[in-house]
């Protein structure tokens, strides 16, 4: 087992942080694990873009908050010419949304480093996410609107969002969708919903997230979607034109309410690993909603939500995984559609028309 320890590849680390106390926290902490290797470390951005042509690293830690170059702006100069896998290591920030926006692969809360406990936590978190970051797809914000291979995308994106605006519900109001995520999960998640109209049937949505994350990305779908949308408390109803967000910390479920549905929100152990978790949600819609529900599982690592989804499809929901070309990572979606939970993969942009036939809504042409 040493041997084969020592033939593997180590993934090769580089840190962007302008604290040189947190710089060599992570160089310490980091480097204690065989699995990988710092190859270098910048105390700005205009530093790290010196040092990364040259080092070639597979995954990069940035903070957001930087002298002379913030990581949002740094990240929009490196992805385009340097598509490295890159996790945000900052403190709790609106802008960490926009920067996964502009192509970062994930993130970690810096710790409260008078916490020992809090430490280990966000180191063995960091860890994880660095070898899963080191397989990712990485996406960039202007490979959104290049027009060369994607003009049959684009024309999608456009007749979803007509549809959407040109939709009649012709339903009652026990329909309800669920979606679950984790790695490249916050775009991936705007990306389908954006365009739901302000009647929309119910959504219920697990986003692997720390607490404190998910109140701060509700409210940005909130601005950006025709839906409202706001994290979720125990007892909400789930409604026509509303979303609910799983808190992070807290495990959510879909009960049944009189005719419709509410969510229970409870803190309790992982599932998975997670908290909240992608199967939780799912097995909850299968036993209440059964085939009045779309299940919809998209991008991340690991198979949280697999077992939830194929629950789903045996009692009578529509089910969709997102497709391989348009994950980031495609794991989760991977082990759902292995295992027979999934009736269709899809496109990231062709999720939203399938949804909204499966509602049996009916469109203008």
């Amino acid at each position: 087992m040493g041997m084969d320890s020592k033939l593997t590849k180590k993934i090769r680390v580089f840190i962007v942080d302008d604290s040189i106390l947190f710089r060599n926290f992570l160089m310490q902490n980091i480097t204690t694990d065989d699995r990988f290797e710092i190859c270098g470390r910048a105390v700005d951005a205009f530093d790290a873009m010196r040092q990364i042509p040259m080092l070639k690293p597979d995954v990069v830690t940035l903070d957001i908050e930087m002298p002379k170059m913030s990581g949002l702006e740094f990240l929009k100069e490196l992805l385009p010419k340097y598509p490295i896998p890159v996790i945000l290591v900052s403190s709790l920030n609106i802008r960490v949304f926009d920067a996964l926006a502009a192509g970062a692969v994930d993130y970690v809360k810096k710790p409260d480093f008078s916490d020992p406990q809090g430490r280990e936590g966000f180191l063995e978190s960091l860890k994880g996410k660095i070898v899963v970051a080191s397989r990712a797809r990485v996406r960039t914000a202007a490979q959104d609107t290049i027009s060369t291979p994607t003009t049959v995308s684009q024309e999608v994106a456009v007749r979803n969002s007509a549809a959407a605006q040109n939709a009649n519900f012709t339903f009652g109001d026990d329909k309800i969708i669920a979606i679950g995520a984790s790695t490249g999960g916050t775009e991936a998640i705007l990306s389908v919903v954006q365009n739901f109209p302000a009647n929309m049937p119910g959504v219920v949505i697990t986003q692997h997230m720390p607490a404190g994350f998910t109140a701060m990305y509700a409210e940005r779908l909130n601005r950006i979607c025709k839906m409202e949308v706001r994290e979720a408390k125990n007892g909400d109803r789930v409604q026509r034109g509303l979303m609910l967000i799983a808190p992070g910390g807290y495990q959510m479920r879909v009960v049944r309410m009189g005719a419709g549905y509410s969510v229970t929100v409870t803190q309790e152990d992982r599932v998975n690993g997670h908290a909240p978790s992608v199967d939780v949600l799912f097995n909850s819609v299968a036993s209440v909603a059964r085939e009045k529900a779309v299940g919809v599982i998209l991008t991340g690592m690991g198979a949280d939500g697999a077992a939830g989804l194929l629950r789903m499809r045996k009692n009578g929901a529509y089910t969709i995984g997102q497709d391989k070309d348009s994950c980031v990572v495609y794991g989760m979606p991977m082990e759902a559609f292995k295992i027979g939970g999934v009736c269709q993969q899809a496109s990231l942009l062709n999720i939203p028309s399938i949804i909204y036939k499966q509602l049996g809504m009916t469109t203008v042409k």
